[in-house]
C-alpha cells in the first residue's frame, strides 16, 4: 500500500476546502500548482490579496483558482468577532478584543473551519505548534466524548510481516508528555480513527508498557492496564488490549505464549505508546533503522480537522498534509 496514495485518493472522493492561513510564506505558495494538479482540494489563502499576488509572482505561481482572504478587510470580520466574543466571553474577552483576536489568520482560518466555509485547515510552517492549536481547541474543540488532542505518526515500514502489510499508526508521538488514564484511553479510540482513514486497515489497538498481563507490577504499568479497561468501556465495538510489550503486540508467536486468547496480541496495527518520550523515540527509531516512512503528525481528537506542519516543512509535506486533512474531512 502506498499510504499517500490512499490519501490523495480519499481526498479526491469528495473535493473539501482547506483553508492555509500562512498565505505570505513562499512554500505554501508553491504548494498551490501541485495541489490543483492532483486535485487534492480547494484553497483559500488568507492575506492581503496584492501581498500574495507580488510573492506569487516572484515564485511563478499562478493563484487560478485560489481564493485569497484578507482576515483584516473581509465581510466576514463582524460575524466572526460575534461568533468568537460568544465563545469566549466566559473567559472575559470583550467585543473589541474578539474583533482583533479574529484579524489573526489563524483565528479566522479556524472560524472559517467552524462556520463551514471550509472543511479544514493546515498552518504550522512558520507557526509553532502551540499557536497552530490554540485557536482549534478555543473554537473547533474536541470530538464529543473525546478531551484531549493527540498526535499520531502513520509509519510504512517496507519489507514487513507485521502490522498491516507493515503499515501502523504510531501515537501519541507529538503533543501530550505524560498522558493521564483518561487521555490514555481517548488517544488510544482517536488512533483507531485515524487507522480507519486507510482502505482495508482495521484497527487492531495494543496499549504498550513494559510489562504484559502483569508480568511486571508498577504504577506505569498499572496507568495502561486502567486506560485499557477504560478504552474497551468507552469504544466496546474497538479491538483493543493491553498492557503488552512490543514484542507480544506484534510478533504472533510472542504474542500467543505472553497473551493468549488475546484478539491483538500479534497482530497490532496501532501501537499507543504510554507517554511522548516513548513515542517520539519509537517511531523515530523505526524510521531511521528500518528505513520507514513516517507520515504526519496527524492531528487527531479535533472535532473538524486541523493539522499543524512543522517550521522546517518542504513543500511537499504541504502538498501530503493537505490531502491528509481533506481526507479526515470526508468523514464528518
Amino acid at each position: 500500500m502506498n499510504v499517500m496514495n490512499e490519501f490523495k485518493n480519499k481526498a479526491r472522493e469528495s473535493k473539501k476546502t482547506i483553508v492555509l492561513p500562512e498565505g505570505y510564506e513562499p512554500r505554501m505558495i508553491n504548494a498551490l500548482p501541485k495541489i490543483r494538479e492532483e486535485n487534492l482540494a480547494n484553497i483559500i489563502l488568507l492575506g492581503e490579496r496584492k501581498k500574495v499576488e507580488d510573492i506569487a509572482k516572484k515564485e511563478g505561481v499562478s493563484l487560478d483558482g485560489v481564493e485569497v482572504i484578507n482576515p483584516d478587510k473581509s465581510d466576514l470580520k463582524e460575524e466572526f468577532s460575534e461568533i468568537f466574543y460568544n465563545l469566549r466571553k466566559h473567559k472575559g474577552i470583550n467585543k473589541e478584543d474578539a474583533l482583533e483576536q479574529i484579524k489573526d489568520p489563524l483565528y479566522f482560518g479556524v472560524l472559517l473551519v467552524h462556520t463551514k466555509k471550509a472543511d479544514g485547515m493546515v498552518a504550522g510552517s512558520i507557526n509553532a505548534t502551540g499557536d497552530v492549536l490554540r485557536p482549534a481547541l478555543q473554537i473547533i474543540k474536541t470530538k464529543e466524548n473525546i478531551s484531549v488532542v493527540s498526535g499520531a505518526m502513520i509509519m510504512d515500514v517496507p519489507n514487513s510481516e507485521y502490522g498491516h502489510d507493515g503499515i501502523f499508526i504510531f501515537s501519541d508521538v507529538a503533543v501530550n508528555p505524560n498522558p493521564d488514564v483518561k487521555q490514555l484511553a481517548e488517544i488510544a479510540i482517536s488512533s483507531a480513527d485515524t487507522a480507519k482513514l486507510l482502505p482495508g486497515v482495521d484497527p487492531a489497538v495494543a496499549m504498550l508498557s513494559f510489562s504484559t498481563k502483569g508480568s511486571a507490577k508498577h504504577e506505569l504499568a498499572d496507568k495502561v492496564i486502567e486506560a485499557t479497561s477504560l478504552a474497551k468501556e468507552m469504544a466496546p465495538e474497538l479491538l483493543i488490549d493491553g498492557e503488552m510489550q512490543a514484542d507480544a503486540a506484534l510478533v504472533p508467536e510472542v504474542g500467543q505464549k505472553k497473551s493468549p486468547g488475546s484478539n491483538v496480541a500479534g497482530k497490532a496495527n496501532v501501537l499507543v505508546f504510554p507517554d511522548l518520550q516513548a513515542g517520539n523515540i519509537g517511531y523515530k527509531l523505526v524510521q531511521r533503522l528500518a528505513k520507514a516512512s513516517a507520515i504526519g503528525p496527524i492531528l487527531q481528537g479535533m472535532a473538524k480537522p486541523v493539522n499543524d506542519l512543522s517550521r522546517g516543512c518542504s513543500v511537499e509535506d504541504i502538498v501530503n498534509v493537505v490531502a491528509i486533512t481533506a481526507a479526515q474531512a470526508q468523514d464528518l
